[in-house]
């Protein structure tokens, strides 16, 4: 009988993926209802003074960033989004799976990520629908997906941060 000296494969955390999908379609969802049920550029207000509906497009990425730039950033940031979204597979995949510090926003943004590549690829832009305001200032409206990507990115930076630190030796 021969053993094996291969150590046994540890449990990564490729399942938290089922999170991404969960983000994915929610987000596909909330989009459809936005695109069959908002009339566009008109706010409805959920929190009178506060937060609306509003239906708007988005063809480039944060704040608009390059929305004006002729076509080719759909095809950059949605490049872009899947090679993200691939780095933090492979960091799921080297993640072992008890680790929720890790793959919690990995998955969040992968999620988020594909949920606005979908929306470029179908329709050349992406929906947002979510509006936030105080008197005369208006954050820039965003959906489902930049929730998840930017809940996903601030806990890649603080759950870093303190992963990062390690206990001084002798406490």
């Amino acid at each position: 009988m021969v053993l094996s000296t291969r150590p046994a494969p540890r449990p990564n955390a490729l399942p938290w993926l089922l999170l991404s999908v969960a983000v994915i379609l929610l987000d596909q969802w909330s989009k459809a209802w936005v695109l069959s049920s908002l009339p566009e550029f008109t706010p409805v207000p959920v929190i009178e003074g506060f937060w609306n509906w509003y239906r708007t497009y988005n063809t480039g990425a944060a704040f608009s960033f390059l929305a004006n730039a002729g076509g080719w950033q759909i095809v950059f940031f949605s490049v872009l989004a899947f090679a993200i979204s691939g780095l933090m597979g492979w960091w799921l995949w080297r993640t072992p799976r008890g680790d929720w510090r890790q793959a919690l926003p990995y998955s969040l943004v992968i999620g988020g990520a594909v949920g606005n590549v979908i929306d470029r690829m179908v329709h050349g832009h992406v929906v947002d629908f979510i509006q936030w305001h105080w008197r005369d200032y208006y954050w820039p409206a965003f959906n489902i997906a930049d929730c998840a990507v930017v809940g996903g990115a601030i806990g890649i930076a603080l759950f870093g941060l303190v992963g990062a630190r390690s206990p001084k030796a002798g406490t």
